[in-house]
């Protein structure tokens, strides 16, 4: 009988911060606004004062910290819930293209990272729907079809976010300073669907993963969290 590590906390847990990330990402686009309405009225001729200045400064540092902070959160609690998923699914068949330790390393390597998490994901998913089919003759208990637009909307934040930076770090001229903020309040409103279809990958997996659990019979370890026998990251 298969020990399974239970990540029904992790799921929520990674739910969670992806909801916060998301209501930093509404801030952040009406504080960028707000910074786009200031560059304007520069440019324009306006009369801006410096407390005006230092006041947008001021706000758009300190969202901006906690945006990268939540969202760096965000990305590890969802890593590891991605993590433990495919580590149980191991345990429940051996034809799997990766390993658990693979799937977390798939983020963070150059050119493999646009596609391999995605590919996992799939994998997750149509390999769980197979076992589910086999033991209940349930088809198709959870789609892929959306999968696509998750992706590509995760590839089209990041090619966003990488134009934001690099325009704001060269940012020499109100027009540069300008065009970085329109980047980055594109960024926002794309990351509104991004963190809703986030979500629902993980709550549908989450629910065919407890499903596979109960079909299969299968144990859970009560906690494995911070032990030795906890599969790592």
């Amino acid at each position: 009988m298969n020990l399974i590590r239970p990540n029904e906390k992790r799921a929520k847990t990674a739910i969670l911060m992806i909801w916060i990330v998301l209501a930093l990402e509404i801030v952040s686009f009406f504080s960028s606004y707000l910074q786009y309405d200031l560059l304007k009225s520069f440019s324009s001729g306006s009369a801006v004062s410096n407390s005006e200045i230092s006041v947008n400064d001021l706000r758009e540092r300190l969202i901006a910290i906690l945006y990268f902070g939540a969202y760096l959160i965000s990305c590890i609690t969802f890593i590891r819930w991605f993590r433990r998923a495919y580590f149980n699914l191991h345990l429940k068949t051996d034809y799997l293209s990766s390993s658990d330790n693979w799937v977390a390393l798939s983020w963070f390597i150059p050119f493999i990272c646009l596609y391999k998490p995605y590919q996992i994901m799939k994998e997750m998913y149509t390999k769980t729907n197979e076992i589910l089919f086999e033991e209940t003759n349930q088809a198709n208990a959870v789609t892929t079809s959306y999968l696509g637009w998750w992706w590509g909307l995760w590839i089209t934040s990041n090619i966003i976010g990488q134009v934001v930076f690099r325009t704001t770090l060269n940012s020499d001229s109100i027009d540069s300073l300008t065009n970085g903020t329109i980047a980055s309040m594109i960024g926002n409103v794309i990351g509104l669907p991004l963190a809703l279809i986030t979500v629902k990958v993980i709550k549908d997996y989450a629910n065919i993963e407890q499903l596979l659990t109960e079909v299969q019979g299968d144990e859970i370890i009560v906690s494995t969290e911070n032990t030795a026998i906890d599969p790592g990251f």
